[in-house]
């Protein structure tokens, strides 16, 4: 048994010993999104501290705790608050919670962030449905030797954001009148924000929103068969894009007043996808 595995168990070996609570989606709160959290009717909370291994996130705006609670009658266990790469933790334990939350039984990941424009025509506020992602500007959370426990060593990567999850988060929001755009994320490692010329390098390789996560997240995740999707609420206009400088307050804030319109989306797409079909694939650890 590989170490990376060892301390995955012991996690969840941990939080079976607080809850025995079996969540459907796994939902992660980015910066300035944690609000989300009041509509969950909580059956149990678990601070990350209290997790054998944990890694404990130490960005501002992110809380570090696992909600266990229902949206609708929908099982979920929400995120509420990050680790992050740049925090100097290792890559694996930036996917630990991902991995873990799928051991618990989720088998839908709903992935959301802050994150920077980098299309010129987003806005501070927009919502952005990921439909792809970049993510060679960060370590491979798949590298060393790989345990087929939790995936098969050379995952298919060709379809990461699912499409059916994709269409429903679409219908949600046309239904509820909410803008939405559309686009790829690309993830840097921070937590610097990057500089006009590193913004235009972006949007030559095809980035339409940036941020210093996600991606790596979605990589494990789909290693061990989850279905995934996400949300990005672009929160300031990318570095060369604007005269201002950037702040981390900007982003909260920008997260801030999207807060209505992303709990409302994100509330729907979860009611609605208890209308998919039984997913069958992957890690069976609690299946």
């Amino acid at each position: 048994m590989n170490e990376v595995y060892e301390k995955l168990i012991r996690c969840y070996e941990s939080v079976r010993k607080k809850t025995d609570f079996r969540p459907e989606t796994a939902l992660v709160l980015g910066s300035g999104l944690g609000d989300y959290a009041d509509t969950i009717r909580i059956e149990a909370e678990l601070p990350y501290g209290e997790i054998e291994g944990f890694p404990v996130s130490t960005a501002p705006g992110h809380d570090g705790r696992f909600l266990f609670g229902y949206v609708g009658e929908r099982p979920v266990v929400c995120m509420k608050g990050r680790v992050h790469y740049y925090e100097g933790y290792p890559i694996s334990d930036v996917v630990l919670p991902v991995r873990l939350m799928r051991l618990l039984g989720a088998k839908i990941l709903f992935l959301t962030n802050a994150s920077g424009g980098v299309n010129p025509a987003f806005e501070a506020g927009d919502l952005m449905l990921m439909t792809d992602h970049i993510a060679c500007f960060v370590p491979n959370p798949l590298i060393g030797s790989n345990e087929e426990r939790l995936g098969v060593r050379f995952p298919d990567m060709s379809e990461i954001y699912d499409r059916d999850l994709q269409g429903i988060i679409r219908s949600c929001a046309r239904e509820a009148q909410i803008p939405l755009r559309e686009g790829v994320y690309l993830q840097l490692t921070g937590p610097s924000y990057e500089s006009p010329a590193e913004v235009r390098m972006l949007r030559t390789l095809g980035a339409d929103a940036v941020g210093m996560s996600t991606a790596v997240e979605a990589i494990a995740a789909n290693h061990m068969g989850m279905k995934i999707c996400g949300i990005s609420c672009v929160c300031n206009p990318a570095a060369g894009l604007t005269p201002e400088p950037l702040t981390h307050e900007e982003v909260q804030e920008a997260a801030n007043r999207a807060a209505p319109l992303f709990t409302k989306l994100v509330t729907a797409s979860i009611l609605k996808f208890a209308e998919l079909p039984a997913l069958d694939r992957g890690s069976k650890k609690e299946e």
